[in-house]
C-alpha cells in the first residue's frame, strides 16, 4: 500500500490551522497608553521605565530602600517599577495597597492631596479616578485583584514576599511639589489713633457772683 506524502500546500494549511487555534486560545489584553488610547493585544504590554507626561512637574519620590532588597527582586524593581496613586478615604486604594504589601511588592505611593496633584494625575493617566497604578509603563485604572495580580506575575514579581525583615516601606508622598508659601505682605499699619481730645472744660456752676451759673 502506497502512503501519501504530505505536499507543501498540505503542510502550509496545517500550520495555518494550528496557528489559528493557538490565536483563539491566547488571551487578549486591554492596553491603555499614556495618551489614553485603548488598544488590544495578545501580549502582555509591560515596558521598562515608568510613566510620564509632558509638562507635569512631579515631586521626587522618597529615598529608595532598594539597596536592602535581594538581588533578583532588585533587578525586577529596576525594570518594572511599581507606583500606586491613592487618595484619602478611598477603599479601593486601600485594597490595592494591601495587595502589594501582602505580596511583598516594593512600591512607591503618591498621594493626591491638592488641586495641583489632581491636575498632574489627569495629565499622567487621562483621568482623575483612583486608585491608579503603573507597573513599568503599564497603566492600571481602578483596582481589580485579578488584573493587578496578572501584571505583577508577568513582570516577574514573586508570588510570596521575599522582603528582608529589615525592609521599611517608604511613606507616601504628595504627587507634586507643594508651592512655596507666598511671602507675607507687610501688614497694613493699623489706623492712627485719633488725636487725644482735650479734656472738657468744666462748666462753672452757680456761685455767689453768678447765682444762675450763666457762662458768656
Amino acid at each position: 500500500m502506497k502512503l501519501l506524502q504530505p505536499t507543501r500546500s498540505m503542510l502550509a494549511a496545517l500550520c495555518l490551522l494550528c496557528a489559528g487555534n493557538l490565536t483563539q486560545a491566547q488571551q487578549i489584553h486591554r492596553i491603555v497608553g499614556p495618551d489614553g488610547r485603548i488598544t488590544f493585544s495578545d501580549r502582555m504590554p509591560l515596558q521598562e521605565s515608568t510613566v510620564t507626561a509632558p509638562g507635569v512637574k512631579i515631586a521626587p519620590p522618597p529615598a529608595s530602600a532598594d539597596d536592602a532588597l535581594p538581588y533578583e527582586l532588585r533587578q525586577i524593581v529596576n525594570r518594572f517599577e511599581v507606583t500606586l496613586y491613592t487618595g484619602a478615604n478611598c477603599a479601593p486604594c486601600a485594597s490595592a495597597r494591601n495587595l502589594l504589601i501582602n505580596r511583598g511588592i516594593p512600591f512607591t505611593e503618591r498621594s493626591i492631596q491638592s488641586n495641583d496633584d489632581v491636575d498632574a494625575l489627569e495629565r499622567l493617566s487621562g483621568s482623575n479616578s483612583l486608585p491608579f497604578g503603573t507597573i513599568g509603563k503599564q497603566q492600571l485604572h481602578g483596582f481589580s485583584d485579578a488584573e493587578w495580580t496578572q501584571y505583577l506575575d508577568a513582570a516577574g514579581y514573586p508570588k510570596q514576599s521575599k522582603l528582608p525583615p529589615t525592609y521599611r516601606r517608604p511613606a507616601a508622598t504628595a504627587l507634586t511639589t507643594p508651592k512655596p508659601a507666598a511671602p507675607a505682605s507687610d501688614a497694613e499699619s493699623p489706623p492712627a489713633a485719633p488725636p487725644a481730645r482735650p479734656p472738657l472744660e468744666a462748666t462753672p456752676g452757680p456761685g455767689p457772683s453768678n447765682p444762675a451759673g450763666i457762662r458768656f
